[in-house]
């Protein structure tokens, strides 16, 4: 029996326990930074198949690294487990949490036989907190040679298109009056906010494709007869990389001084964190993952919409580590991410099976990796993620 077919063998005697996982996590819909029964959940799954597990770590209550071996070849599987407020897991994001672990499992009893060092790397709040960026910050995914993970989606490709993104809360500050026997001694901060969107409503002629901005208010006033005083709204700013998301941003911005400067009010910005970056794809990585994802029983189309976009700090990631983030079909059409129909998709059978199947493509790439002469010698001892770092600091220092 061959290394594949006995990989596939145990994934097919694991699978029951990851689906429970899977499960499990889509229950407890934690936010982010909440996910404390979801990250001790799944690190205690992988507890036995690896030599330590440190929780806590970058000072974040809910990140875990677990590793085993001390091979030249180091892996990382990045696992994600928080849910959206009011959908719960409408990302699906139980699945990429149950494959990571999966292919974590399939892989740590072959560390010492592939000559690798495998990490599995509990990640918080991607929905909202950039928790793998904090990691980063803290010392994290300095020193693997690759890096990836399996995001669920309607559709199947071996890469998410992602757009870079940075996060505004967005404050006015007026000053109540009676609205209708005193409304010129007032400020209206709801003013504010509804000019500022009709600029940015305008500002959208000019976008170039890929350019996006969207927000919701988050405090609107008070009651109908008091001019509102505070007003305040969370908005996403998205642009093709982080080059023009810093142009962009301060063209988005302006538009909310302009609410502030029409009605007299006070403004305050605040990032809610770390800008989100483009992704770059290892197109090697990229090109096994599809080619195992096949071996694994998905059907893999050669391409995907590009109109497809979205946002994920696994793309920071990918500026300091080659990395891949595919997208695993669940038939959730007419479903999508986001949608509650999609967190009911999100436990189905297709969705069980993809946790499955993920899993296994994930381990079978990196087995590709490791037992490749020719693809080791590019990834092992960081020569790919040096040549990644140089690229990056020429486009941005």
């Amino acid at each position: 029996m061959s290394l594949t077919e006995k990989v596939q063998a145990t994934a097919l005697s694991i699978g029951d326990d990851l689906v429970e996982v899977s499960r499990r996590i889509h229950s407890l819909a934690e936010l982010a930074f909440e996910e404390f029964e979801s990250s001790k959940y799944l690190a205690s799954k992988a507890e036995k198949a690896f030599d330590k597990v440190d929780f806590g770590v970058a000072d974040l209550e809910t990140a875990f690294v677990a590793k085993r071996g001390n091979g030249p070849l180091h892996i990382a599987i990045c696992a994600e487990y928080d849910a959206l407020p009011g959908v719960g897991h409408a990302c699906g994001h139980n699945i990429i949490a149950a494959s990571a672990l999966g292919a974590s499992l399939l892989l740590a009893p072959l560390v010492d036989e592939l000559g690798i060092t495998l990490s599995l790397m509990g990640t918080p709040a991607e929905e909202a907190g950039g928790g793998k960026i904090i990691m980063m910050d803290k010392g994290l995914f300095e020193e693997e040679d690759l890096s990836m993970m399996i995001h669920p989606a309607p559709i199947e490709g071996d890469r998410m298109p992602c757009a870079a993104a940075s996060h505004l809360e967005v404050n006015f500050i007026g000053k109540e009056a009676h609205a209708a026997a005193f409304p010129q001694f007032g400020i209206n901060a709801m003013d504010a906010m509804t000019i500022s969107q009709v600029a940015i409503g305008l500002l959208r002629q000019s976008f170039v494709p890929g350019e996006m901005v969207h927000g919701f208010v988050t405090n609107g006033g008070k009651a109908p007869n008091i001019i509102p005083a505070h007003t305040s709204a969370n908005y996403i700013v998205r642009a093709n990389s982080l080059k023009e998301l810093e142009a962009l941003t301060p063209r988005v911005r302006a538009c909310f001084e302009g609410g502030a400067v029409a009605t007299g009010s006070k403004l305050t910005f605040e990032e809610r964190f770390p800008p989100y970056s483009e992704f770059i794809v290892d197109e090697d990585l990229a090109t096994i993952y599809r080619d195992m994802s096949r071996i694994a029983g998905r059907d893999m189309p050669d391409s995907i919409p590009q109109a497809m976009r979205a946002s994920t700090d696994m793309a920071n990631v990918s500026l300091r580590i080659p990395s891949i983030h595919p997208i695993i079909g669940i038939n959730s059409l007419p479903a999508v991410n986001h949608q509650p129909e999609f967190t009911a998709a999100a436990i189905t059978a297709d969705a069980d099976r993809a946790v499955i199947e993920g899993a296994l493509s994930m381990a079978l790439t990196c087995i590709k990796v490791a037992t490749d002469p020719q693809l080791r010698s590019t990834y092992e001892g960081g020569k790919r993620r040096r040549e990644l770092r140089e690229s990056v600091s020429k486009i941005y220092g």
